[in-house]
């Protein structure tokens, strides 16, 4: 099969399109043809090796000179080829979606728990949108930010791939939600459904005044103090910030993070780090959003399996407004 491969990290350009052996389902997975798949700053991420100090921290993703997954990508929607032994849920030619390593191919094997239905009102490039950027809205706004019907949440982020969901799923939830974003992208967050959007460049939402029950901070370009400022005295700070590419840093977001969690005990203010996990579960669960009308993917761009490098240094540039998808 064709797939996008990295031996050693870098820029874009080290990425290469080859030929190289089709997986085989082992027992419990499924093997999928993938469609489609999507973009995430964990791509470029994972091919820099950024930051550094991940390299050490998170040896089941980085090695030291090159990822351990030499194919790129995390998201996919497909069809089912095969299936390995004790899955029975799925079957060949079912249509399914979901999250796992090395999605920027042919085919790829996913753990059968891991696999769910595609919604079956969107096309293969819209399921592909979902998975890692809606699992990180949805964990980040119910399960560590407890959002809860009536609350005011404010998105910093509100235009990218996690943004737009998160803008999307906090209306679902019952909040009263506030976008910030650049100029170009008001209207964009606006039509996902923000009661509220902030134009960064001509205010700043940490000095308006206003106070949120959750802030729910996906770029990580603010300190905590100003963050802090933003909410009520018992409120939410959830930081999944993955900062935007300006080459290899040492600590990158992780500093806040860091700082974050030795303040939180010591304050009223609950200041929580994300760490969202692949979820069968919740993946049911988006599907159920998007099926119902209340979950719309917001696509960008596509482009072709070969075009990957193309596509990634568009992200990473931090050009790209909502998700950007790989044909395949």
């Amino acid at each position: 099969m064709k797939a996008i491969v990295q031996d050693r990290y870098g820029p874009p350009e080290l990425l290469e399109l080859r030929d190289v052996d089709q997986p085989v389902p082992a027992a419990g997975e499924v093997l999928v043809r993938v469609h489609a798949a999507a973009v995430n700053a964990y791509d470029w991420h994972v091919m820099r090796g950024d930051p550094y100090l991940a390299r050490f921290m998170a040896p089941a993703v980085f090695g030291r000179r090159g990822p351990k997954r030499t194919i790129r990508g995390r998201d996919f929607a497909g069809r089912v080829a095969a299936v390995g032994s004790g899955v029975t849920r799925l079957r060949p030619g079912d249509e399914v979606y979901g999250e796992a390593d090395g999605t920027f191919a042919e085919y790829v094997c996913v753990p059968a728990d891991l696999a769910e239905p595609k919604p079956a009102n969107l096309t293969f490039a819209q399921a592909a949108a979902i998975p890692l950027a809606g699992n990180t809205a949805l964990m980040g706004l119910r399960d560590v930010g407890g959002v809860q019907a009536g609350q005011r949440v404010l998105v910093n982020g509100a235009s990218g791939g996690v943004g737009t969901f998160a803008v999307q799923l906090a209306r679902a939830l019952g909040a009263h939600v506030t976008g910030v974003c650049s100029t170009r992208n008001v209207e964009l967050v606006r039509s996902t459904g923000a009661d509220d959007v902030i134009d960064y460049a001509r205010d700043d939402f940490t000095r308006t005044g206003q106070r949120y029950d959750l802030v729910f901070d996906l770029v990580g370009n603010r300190s905590l103090t100003d963050c802090r400022r933003a909410l009520t005295p018992t409120g939410t700070l959830v930081l999944s910030g993955g900062g935007v590419s300006k080459g290899v840093s040492l600590v990158g977001p992780l500093g806040l993070i860091v700082k974050a969690q030795l303040l939180s005990p010591l304050v009223r203010q609950r200041l929580r780090v994300l760490t969202a996990q692949p979820s069968g579960r919740n993946l049911a669960t988006l599907r159920e959003f998007a099926e119902s009308g209340k979950l719309t993917p917001v696509i960008d761009r596509t482009y072709a399996l070969p075009e990957v490098p193309d596509a990634i240094r568009y992200v990473e540039a931090e050009h790209a407004r909502a998700k950007v998808v790989i044909t395949v």
